[in-house]
């Protein structure tokens, strides 16, 4: 429900701040007071259109914040959900609007385009008016109110399970022949693709493994390229043994052999180069054995670049990584068995679409067939509250039509509408366009009356549903608003005592003057300054005790 209204340099009101409540809400006041303006304030919350207009003298901006409390599960949380705006209990509408005619809007203080606003508007407020008519003026909100009337909602469910499931049907055949006719275009290079890529047979993780085997294998060779390179340096370059050290350790050991008599730092040397003889053949030796074990293999270096580089090349033919290629290859063979198996598939799901579009339709027709019972009860249950409104001749018409398949949804084949003749012999026709404004809110409140049950929206705005009646008729109007309050909020703009006896809360609209300026001021009424108003809503601007009296009689009537 509607629980604040705050308003801020609007046209007259310079600031202003409601609280409502459940049940009932009645705003009176004399004609120009201003009752217009705040139902233009909250209609610029609920995102109607915007105007220069608005901005109250002298003043950048106009703002208008309106509060809501609606109930858990309802539509607008999964609204908010879906457009990633957190709610809590609350949902916050604010609107701005600079004098230029520019205005911005925010939800929960989240920035939002005036379209989600307008959205979010329809599904908490709606709003009865003498010539703006949305809610139950929208045929598009018809179905679901027979259907909620009705109690139709789990014959609705299976209707909107069924074209789920139709339509899931539908989208699988189409994807199916889509699928083959692309193989079938593609068919000569889809066979040559699968066969080239079976042939080379990719493994998962094989690139890596090969790149790590490459590396090890190149580093083998280095080793093994190094200690050939350090036994050439240490080996007799020819026959003869000639260029090794080996070689020259020996020639100069013989030199310093012939020497006599042979002297001590001589045999120092000698024993030196002995030692050095002995070194050298050591470090051959072991040389020697590295140069066994480090041997690679010369042609696996070459067959794992071979399988490196024909990976690389099929990745990039394919225009997919290495690493996907195995993903790739399996893929082409599920296109391949699909044409190759295509039109087995495409007939099984042909008859599961056919079978499918046959629930829907057995459904669609079982919620037709309780729909066209209910509306009879609907028609006859509204004209039992027409008499009473000053309506009897008027009647409620609900016609029920089949659409084209092409427009047949989760809410079933039907085109549901709303229509009236407000005098016998007169063709029916919509709501909005039948009626006169007077007329036309009393329509919809007998509806509202015999509707409320099922209404997903929890405020209901009336102005001036009572316009040109009094009486009897005035009371209906009251007795019948109070009604629809038992189960809704209901906010009525009103000029008739009869009805704003039967209010919850009773809010004073007046204008007044604060300086040099006109202002509009809304006041509560305690239960002494309620009397007062509706003693000069009945006897005009002099208040008598006779008409004190008789708002005495109507607001302990309406007790």
């Amino acid at each position: 429900m509607l629980a604040s209204l705050s308003i801020r340099d609007v046209v007259l009101i310079e600031r202003l701040d409601l609280t409502f409540g459940p049940g009932l809400s009645v705003l009176t006041g004399e004609t120009g007071a201003g009752k217009s303006i705040l139902l233009d304030s909250l209609g610029l919350a609920l995102g109607q259109r915007a105007e220069a207009g608005m901005v109250r003298a002298g003043q950048a901006q106009a703002g208008v914040v309106a509060v809501f409390n609606p109930p858990a599960g309802h539509p607008a949380h999964a609204l908010l959900a879906e457009q990633g705006i957190e709610a809590d209990d609350q949902i916050v509408l604010r609107r701005i609007v600079t004098v230029d005619g520019r205005s911005r809007a925010f939800v929960n203080d989240e920035p939002v385009g005036v379209a989600l606003l307008r959205r979010l508007g329809a599904l908490l407020v709606e709003v009865q008016g003498q010539h703006d008519q949305v809610g139950l003026a929208d045929p598009a909100t018809h179905a679901g109110l027979l259907d909620a009337f009705g109690g139709l909602d789990p014959r609705r469910n299976a209707v909107a399970e069924a074209y789920r499931a139709w339509r899931g049907a539908e989208r699988a055949l189409k994807e199916a022949r889509e699928a083959i006719a692309a193989a079938q275009r593609d068919e000569e290079w889809l066979r040559h693709s699968v066969q080239e890529l079976s042939d080379l047979a990719p493994q998962e993780g094989e690139e890596d493994a090969l790149a790590s085997e490459r590396q090890g294998l190149q580093g083998s060779e280095r080793r093994a390229e190094a200690i050939a390179s350090a036994l050439s340096e240490i080996q007799p370059r020819d026959r003869r043994g000639g260029g090794a050290p080996a070689a020259a350790l020996r020639n100069a050991a013989r030199a310093l052999e012939r020497l006599t008599p042979p002297s001590e730092e001589a045999n120092a040397a000698l024993t030196a180069l002995a030692a050095a003889q002995d070194a050298l053949a050591e470090a051959e030796n072991v040389l020697e054995r590295l140069a066994s074990d480090a041997q690679p293999d010369p042609r696996r270096l070459e067959t794992v670049e071979e399988r490196l580089f024909a990976l690389r090349a099929a990745a990039r033919k394919y225009t997919v990584a290495v690493v996907d290629l195995p993903a790739h290859l399996l893929s082409l063979r599920d296109r391949l068995a699909n044409l190759d198996a295509g039109t087995g598939r495409v007939a099984a799901l042909d008859a599961a679409a056919r079978e499918a579009r046959t629930g829907y339709v057995a459904a669609a027709e079982a919620l037709t067939a309780a729909r066209r019972e209910h509306a009879e009860k609907l028609e006859k249950a509204v004209a039992k509250e027409l008499a009473p409104l000053k309506l009897d001749r008027a009647r409620l018409h609900i016609e029920i039509a089949p659409r084209e398949e092409s427009a047949w949804g989760p809410d079933g084949q039907d085109r549901v509408t709303f229509l009236v003749t407000t005098n016998p012999g007169q063709k029916p026709g919509q709501l909005a366009k039948i009626a006169s404004g007077g007329e036309l809110s009393r329509l919809m409140l007998a509806l509202k009356v015999v509707l409320a049950r099922g209404s997903p929206v929890p405020t209901l705005v009336f102005d001036e549903v009572d316009s040109g009646i009094g009486g009897a008729t005035a009371a209906a109007v009251g007795e019948r608003l109070a009604r629809v309050a038992e189960r809704l909020q209901v906010l009525v703009v009103t000029h008739s005592p009869q009805v704003a006896a039967r209010g919850a809360r009773h809010f004073q609209v007046a204008k007044g003057v604060r300086g040099d300026r006109a202002e509009t001021r809304v006041v509560p009424l305690d239960v002494p300054a309620r009397r007062e108003e509706i003693a000069r809503m009945l006897a005009g601007e002099r208040v008598t005790e006779a008409a004190r009296a008789a708002a005495d009689e109507l607001l302990a009537g309406a007790a």
